[in-house]
C-alpha cells in the first residue's frame, strides 16, 4: 500500500563500500522473519472482507485479528507493534464492521438517558480518529478509500475544513477523523450541535499513542476525560483503542491517558519483516557534511532513502547539497513544516511512485503520511528516545529485500555516549510514557472548559479520579467557578477553552511581526519570548534572518524586520531555585538524591553577539527584563562538604564542576526519560540554602512539572554513572558539545571545569 510502485536497481557494491567506511563503528544486523496469518473474524462483514481482499490484503496478521477481537468484546486495548505492521487495519476491522457496512453486525449503542425521538434521530454507529498531526489524519483517510466499502462515510475535520466539511462530519460521516485540538476548541465546547456523533460513538482511536507525554499528553489526557463524560451524558460509552510503534509500558500509560482502571495490550509483531542492518557511523568532518555524502551515494546506488533530520534550516542544507551532488540524475527533495499542502502532497506522491529518489526530512514526515519500504533510512543524530529511532528506522525495509539504516552521532553527551555503549540502542526497551495528567496547572482549566460544557458534580470523579475534589474547592476559593448545591458552574461570559493551549502551558504565545507588511510570520510560546525575541535577537525563520526591533510581552508581540547581520545572538540568564518541598530522598554514594517540587526564577539579563561564521564573540548587551517565578518538579543531588575537602576543590573549581556536571547530565537526561534536553533545565550552586551544601538541580520546563525530572530521579544512579562515564570517556582537553558545553545554556557556557566535574562526578558515582 506504501511501497514504492517503481522498483530499486541499487548497487550492492556501493552498500559493501559504505559498510568499510572508517566511520563505522558498529554494524547490528536482524534476520529476515516471516509473518503469521489467520482467518478473517467471523463477524466482520462480507461487503467489508470483500473491500480489504480487493486492495491485496488477502489474510490479516495474528495480531490484528487479536486487537479486533478485543475490540469487539468492548475492551479497551493498545496495539504496539513495529511501523508498517498494519496496525491501521487492526483498528478498522472493528470500527468498518460497525460503521461501513451495508449490514452492520453491531446493536445499536446504549442511549437509556435520552427521549425516544432523539434517539431514533442518532445514527447508529460512528468511531473518531485522533492524530497529533492534521497531515496523518488526512493520511488515513487516504487508507480508508484504499481499503474500505465503497460507500463508507469518511471525513476528515481540522482547522483547514470548511463549513461544508464541518456540516458533512457532524451529521453524516460515520468515522471522523481528527485532532486533539479541533476535539478541544470546536467540538467538545459546542457539544449539543454534535450530539449526534457523540451520542452514536462506539470507538475512539488514538493513534500515535506514545506521543502523548509530558505536558501535551497531560493536556491532551484531559481533552480525553472531557470526551468520555460527554459521550456518556449523550448516551455513548465508546471504546478506545490506542496505536503505537513502540511503548514499554502502554498498560500503565493507556490508562494514565484515558482515565480508566485497565486497558488490554497486543505487543506480539506477527507481521512479516526483511533483514536489516543498523549502522553506528560517526562523522568525520561534520553530520551536515557526511550526511549529504550518504544520501547522494545511496541515491546515486538506486536505493530510494529517507533521511531524517533535528531542524527544518537543515533539511534544506542537505538536500540542496545533495542534489549537487548526485551523478545519476536521482531526484533529492526536502520535506518539513511550513511547506504548502499541494508541494508536501506532491513529495509524498514521489515517494509513492519511485520519482524522488532520496528525501531529508524533519518529523514531519514521520508522523505525515504512511511511508514505509524504503532501502534506506539516514538518521542525522540520534532523535533524543529510542521509540523515535524505531519509529525512524522502521521505514525502512521491502518485502524480500534487506534494509539499510544509518544513525549519524552528533556532537553532544547523549550521541557520544550511547555510541560508546551501542548494547543500550540495541538491548535497551523503549522508554516508558511519562504522563502527569493531574498536573494543576493543566487540570484546573480543563475542568473549568468542562464546566462550561455541564456543570460538574461528585459523580464525576469517576472520570478525574482523587484530584478532582480538591481542585474543584481552589477553583471555587478561586472564583473560577461558583457553587450551587453540589453542582459548580462556570458563570463567566467568555469561553474556558481559549485560556487553554493544548502544546504549552504558558498560554498565548508571541506573534512575531513583520514591522514592514504587518504579516505574522511565526509564533514562539510566551516562556521562551525573553529568550528567543528580547529586543536586538536575531530570530531565524525559515532560512531567514529577522531582527527584533520591538518586544511587548503585555500585547503578546515582537516586532521585526529582515536582515542579514553576520551574527547570532545568544541569550544571558540568571536563574535560583528553592525547594519547597522535598517528597523522596535516598542515599546517593557519600550524599543523597531527592525530588520534589522547587521554585525557580529566572530573569534573561543580556545577550551575547556571536559571528555566525566562527561562533566568536563580537561583544554583550545588557537588557532589562522581567524576573519570572515558576513552581515546578525537580531532582536534585546534594554533595556533602567531605567529598568537596577530599577533592581539594575550591568555590571556583567547585562551581565549575557543579556546573559542568549539570550539563553533562541535562544532556543525557533523554536516556532514561522520554524527553530531550530542551523539556528540563538546571541550577548548581556551592551552597544551596536549603540543603546547605552544593547542590545539583535538574527540573522540568514546565509549570507543575511534566514527570521526567521524577522519572530522572527514579534511575537516579544509572543516570549519574552514564555522566561520570561521559565525560571520563570524552578525549577533549578543557570541554566541548560532546559533553560539558550546551545550547542552551544561560550564562553562556561560562565557568566550566571539565576536569573537576569528572572528578567531582566520580567521587559521588554509587556504582564506582
Amino acid at each position: 500500500m506504501a511501497v514504492p510502485s517503481v522498483p530499486s536497481t541499487r548497487d550492492g557494491r556501493a552498500v559493501s563500500r559504505l559498510l568499510a567506511s572508517p566511520q563505522v563503528v558498529h554494524v547490528d544486523h536482524r534476520d529476515a522473519a516471516a509473518g503469521r496469518t489467520c482467518a478473517w473474524p467471523s463477524w466482520l462483514p462480507e461487503d467489508c472482507r470483500q473491500a480489504v481482499e480487493k486492495a491485496g490484503i488477502s489474510r490479516p496478521w495474528e495480531h490484528q485479528a487479536r486487537l479486533a477481537e478485543l475490540a469487539r468484546a468492548g475492551h479497551h486495548a493498545a496495539i504496539c507493534t513495529a511501523t508498517a505492521s498494519g496496525k491501521t487495519l487492526a483498528y478498522l476491522l472493528p470500527i468498518m464492521a460497525a460503521t461501513a457496512s451495508a449490514t452492520p453486525v453491531l446493536p445499536e449503542p446504549p442511549t437509556p438517558n435520552l427521549p425516544a425521538s432523539l434517539r431514533h434521530s442518532l445514527r447508529r454507529n460512528s468511531a473518531l480518529y485522533l492524530a497529533p498531526t492534521k497531515a496523518l489524519a488526512h493520511d488515513q483517510a487516504r487508507v480508508c478509500r484504499e481499503i474500505g466499502p465503497r460507500d463508507w462515510f469518511v471525513s476528515t475535520l481540522d482547522g483547514d475544513s470548511d463549513d461544508a466539511e464541518r456540516r458533512f462530519a457532524r451529521e453524516q460521516a460515520r468515522y471522523v477523523l481528527t485532532n486533539p485540538d479541533m476535539l478541544h476548541h470546536t467540538v467538545l465546547p459546542s457539544h449539543s450541535r454534535w450530539a449526534g456523533l457523540l451520542g452514536s460513538l462506539r470507538y475512539v482511536v488514538i493513534d500515535e499513542a506514545h506521543r502523548y507525554r509530558g505536558v501535551f499528553g497531560a493536556h491532551v489526557a484531559q481533552v480525553i476525560r472531557r470526551l468520555r463524560r460527554l459521550c456518556r451524558m449523550h448516551g455513548a460509552d465508546p471504546v478506545f483503542l490506542l496505536s503505537s510503534a513502540t511503548s514499554t509500558n502502554a498498560a500503565e500509560a493507556g490508562a494514565r491517558l484515558l482515565g480508566v482502571d485497565k486497558i488490554e495490550v497486543v505487543d506480539e509483531d506477527c507481521s512479516p519483516h526483511p533483514g536489516r542492518d543498523v549502522v553506528l557511523w560517526q562523522p568525520a568532518e561534520s553530520l551536515s557534511s557526511d550526511a549529504t555524502e550518504v544520501v547522494a551515494d545511496l541515491a546515486d546506488a538506486g536505493m530510494q532513502t529517507i533521511c531524517f533530520v533535528a531542524s527544518r534550516s537543515l533539511a534544506e542544507v542537505i538536500s540542496a547539497r545533495a542534489q549537487d551532488r548526485v551523478t545519476s540524475g536521482a531526484r533529492i527533495a526536502s520535506y518539513r513544516a511550513g511547506y504548502l499542502p499541494e508541494d508536501r502532497r506532491a513529495i509524498e506522491a514521489g515517494l509513492q511512485d519511485g520519482s524522488v529518489r532520496a528525501v531529508v526530512a524533519t518529523n514531519a514526515l514521520e508522523l505525515g503520511v504512511d511511508v514505509s519500504g524504503m532501502d534506506a533510512v539516514v538518521i542525522a543524530g540520534y532523535p533524543g528516545r529510542l521509540s523515535a529511532l524505531w519509529q525512524q528506522a522502521g521505514r525502512a525495509g521491502r518485502a524480500g529485500r534487506d534494509a539499510l539504516v544509518i544513525l549519524m552521532a552528533r556532537q553532544n553527551p547523549l550521541d557520544q555516549y550511547l555510541f560508546s555503549h551501542p548494547e543500550l540502542l540495541f538491548s535497551s526497551a523503549v522508554e516508558s510514557t511519562v504522563l502527569h495528567p493531574d498536573n494543576p496547572y493543566v487540570l484546573g482549566p480543563h475542568l473549568a472548559a468542562a464546566a462550561q460544557e455541564a456543570y460538574l458534580c461528585p459523580t464525576d470523579e469517576e472520570f478525574y479520579g482523587s484530584a478532582f475534589a480538591p481542585m474543584c474547592e481552589m477553583l471555587t476559593a478561586q472564583k473560577v467557578l461558583r457553587r450551587r448545591g453540589d453542582r459548580l458552574f462556570w458563570t463567566r461570559p467568555e469561553r474556558a477553552v481559549d485560556a487553554i493551549d493544548l502544546r504549552s502551558a504558558s498560554g498565548h504565545g508571541i506573534d512575531i511581526i513583520d514591522a514592514v507588511t504587518g504579516r505574522v510570520i511565526g509564533v514562539v510560546d510566551e516562556a521562551a519570548g525573553d529568550r528567543t525575541v528580547h529586543p536586538g535577537a536575531v530570530y531565524l525563520h525559515q532560512g531567514d534572518q529577522w531582527l527584533v526591533d520591538e518586544y511587548d510581552p503585555t500585547e503578546h508581540r515582537a516586532l521585526v524586520h529582515q536582515d542579514l547581520p553576520g551574527y547570532w545572538t545568544q541569550p544571558q540568564s540568571a536563574s535560583t531555585v528553592r525547594i519547597i518541598r522535598e517528597e523522596r530522598r535516598r542515599e546517593f554514594g557519600p550524599g543523597y538524591v531527592a525530588c520534589g517540587q522547587v521554585e525557580l526564577t529566572e530573569q534573561v539579563v543580556g545577550y551575547l553577539r556571536r559571528d555566525e561564521i566562527t561562533n566568536d564573540v563580537w561583544d554583550s548587551a545588557a537588557l532589562e527584563m522581567p524576573t519570572h517565578t515558576m513552581i515546578t518538579q525537580a531532582c536534585w543531588w546534594v554533595i556533602p562538604d567531605a567529598v568537596v575537602a577530599e577533592l581539594g576543590l575550591d568555590a571556583v573549581h567547585l562551581a565549575g564542576a557543579a556546573h559542568g556536571a549539570e550539563h553533562t547530565a541535562i544532556g543525557l537526561l533523554p536516556m532514561f526519560s522520554p524527553c530531550d534536553r530542551w523539556d528540563v533545565g538546571g541550577v548548581s550552586t556551592v551552597m544551596l540554602p536549603d540543603t546547605g551544601a552544593c547542590t545539583i538541580v535538574v527540573h522540568d520546563g514546565q509549570a507543575g512539572g511534566a514527570g521526567f525530572a521524577q522519572a530522572g530521579f527514579d534511575q537516579a544512579e544509572q543516570w549519574w554513572h552514564a555522566t561520570a562515564v561521559r565525560l571520563a570517556q570524552c578525549e577533549c582537553e578543557s570541554g566541548c558539545p560532546a559533553c560539558v558545553v550546551s545550547p542552551k545554556c544561560g550564562n553562556a557556557n561560562q565557568m566550566l571545569d571539565k576536569a573537576a566535574a569528572a572528578a567531582l562526578t566520580a567521587a559521588m558515582d554509587p556504582r564506582a
